[in-house]
C-alpha cells in the first residue's frame, strides 16, 4: 500500500531540467572542463588554466565553474573551486559542498552541509533535492519523500529540484550532477 501511495503521488510528467538551474540544459562545457586538468579553471583574462584562487573569476563565475566540474563528475576539482569562493556561508556554496561530498561518499559531511544550507535558506530547493537524493541512495525513502513534499509545499512543483528528486524516488537512480 505504501508503494502504491508513493507511485500515485509521483506520476506527474518529468521535464528534463539541469542541476542548479531553471533551464532544460546542463552547464555548457567551457575551457574549464575542455582544457583544464585537475584543480584548475579557465581564466579568460589570462588566457589559460589557473588555480581557482588565482583566477580573475568573480563569485558567480566560480560558482558556474564548480557546477560545471560537478556536472562532469570532477567533484574534487569542484571542491577546489568552492574553497576559493569568498563567502563560504552562501547557501549555493554550502549546497554544492554537500553535493560533492555526497558524490565522494562522505555522506555525514554532505548532510551537515545540506543542513547548513537549509538553515540559512529554508527555501533552498536544490539543497532539499540533493539531500533527498542522498536519502534515496541510503534507502530512506520516507525521508526522501518528506523532502519532495517540502519542495512542492515551498512552490517548487515542476522545478529541476522537484523533478530530479521525484525521478530518484520513482527509479532509485539519483542524478550524477
Amino acid at each position: 500500500m505504501r508503494y502504491l501511495v508513493l507511485a500515485t503521488a509521483l506520476t506527474l510528467p518529468l521535464p528534463a531540467l539541469s542541476a542548479g538551474g531553471d533551464t532544460p540544459t546542463p552547464p555548457t562545457p567551457s575551457e574549464t572542463t575542455k582544457t583544464c586538468k585537475g584543480k584548475r579553471v579557465w581564466d579568460e583574462a589570462k588566457g589559460r588554466c589557473v588555480r581557482p584562487k588565482q583566477s580573475s573569476l568573480n563569485q558567480d563565475g566560480l560558482y558556474d565553474a564548480a557546477r560545471e566540474l560537478a556536472y562532469a563528475g570532477r567533484n574534487e576539482d569542484a571542491q577546489a573551486v568552492l574553497s576559493a569562493m569568498a563567502d563560504q556561508g552562501d547557501a549555493r556554496v554550502l549546497t554544492y559542498w554537500g553535493f560533492t561530498h555526497r558524490k565522494l561518499g562522505n555522506r555525514a559531511l554532505a548532510q551537515a552541509f545540506y543542513d547548513q544550507a537549509i538553515a540559512q535558506d529554508p527555501n533552498n530547493l536544490l539543497a532539499r533535492s540533493y539531500m533527498g537524493q542522498g536519502f534515496v541512495e541510503e534507502g530512506q525513502f520516507g525521508l526522501a519523500l518528506a523532502e519532495w513534499k517540502e519542495i512542492r509545499a515551498r512552490g517548487g512543483e515542476g522545478t529541476w529540484p522537484e523533478t530530479s528528486l521525484r525521478q530518484a524516488l520513482e527509479t532509485g537512480a539519483t542524478t550524477s550532477y
